[in-house]
């Protein structure tokens, strides 16, 4: 059975996206009677086909979790331009706080040259070729957001001549 999930912008059906987790904390919030745990997840939903979405959840337990963050990922799904050999437009900076993530299109055939955190969002993402670059912080949160902020932020070629013109 098909389930749909309502985005701001389009019905998503589960079937087409797959679901990529990237870390799970755990993570303790301290009260007078004691420690309370509790896991932190942070999911990358994509397709494979230029449609991405972030998700980060808190829960009791692991599986929990992994629920409410991937529902919360199918909520932010954005789609970004990609070029018919598998790679971004142009050159872009992701940045967020201390990390910057310097993305570069790549020839077709070189693979994902990237880090850990990275390569998981890209992989999944649907770029086949790209270097990339982390500057800064190696905290895996941050670079996770600074690659969705340079998915974001690219420019189709149309655009890209239109504002050179203007």
């Amino acid at each position: 059975m098909k389930e749909k999930i309502k985005n701001r912008y389009y019905n998503i059906s589960n079937q087409e996206f797959k679901m990529q987790v990237i870390k799970i904390k755990r993570v303790s919030k301290r009260t007078q009677g004691g420690k309370i745990l509790s896991f932190r997840v942070i999911v990358i939903v994509g397709n494979k086909n230029g449609k991405i979405g972030l998700g980060i959840a808190k829960a009791k337990n692991t599986r929990d979790a992994i629920k409410k963050a991937t529902n919360r990922g199918y909520k932010n799904i954005f789609k970004f331009p990609r070029t018919k050999k598998a790679t971004i437009p142009h050159h872009i900076i992701g940045t967020h706080r201390a990390s910057k993530v310097f993305m570069k299109p790549s020839i077709e055939g070189s693979g994902i040259i990237a880090g850990g955190t990275v390569r998981n969002i890209l992989n999944i993402s649907g770029i086949e070729n790209i270097i990339t670059k982390q500057i800064g912080s190696d905290n895996i949160l941050n670079n996770t957001y600074a690659v969705i902020n340079g998915l974001k932020n690219l420019l189709l070629k149309i655009k890209i001549k239109y504002a050179l013109k203007n």
